[in-house]
């Protein structure tokens, strides 16, 4: 009798398909929050003598079901790989009827969603104020 070697596979995600009329209420909602809050928060001025990558640009974008909130930073030292390099810390996922799913970048790399169900304002709320969606 042959040994099954193969484990049970665990049922796919399905996404949903965000209309078009969504994408756009959300990137100009997530454009607003960027240029009002965000950008003047976080993106300063390059330092005099910079020790550390320091974020230079903020931006949304989609990609597929995910909105993304992404951080770009500069490196300065001379041995870098790269002089730019980008981070994403917020996604909402479309969960269908304007409800969104709300995750935060962990530092293993995972995504964790930390908030289901929240209106477009309820999540740019939270990544407004909680310290989990920090750049």
């Amino acid at each position: 009798m042959a040994r099954k070697t193969s484990r049970p596979r665990s049922p796919r995600k399905v996404s949903l398909k965000v209309p078009e009329s969504v994408r756009v209420q959300v990137q100009q909602a997530a454009d607003a929050l960027i240029q009002s809050v965000l950008k003047p928060t976080h993106v300063k001025p390059a330092p005099k003598d910079p020790q550390f990558n320091y974020i230079v640009d903020i931006y949304a974008m989609w990609h597929r079901s995910y909105f993304y909130f992404c951080a770009v930073y500069r490196c300065p030292f001379p041995d870098r790989l790269s002089e730019f390099f980008e981070s994403r810390f917020a996604r909402l996922e479309y969960a269908g009827n304007g409800a969104f799913n709300l995750s935060c970048m962990r530092h293993t790399g995972q995504w964790l969603e930390l908030f289901a169900n929240l209106t477009l304002e309820e999540c740019l709320e939270s990544i407004k104020s909680q310290p989990h969606y920090l750049p």
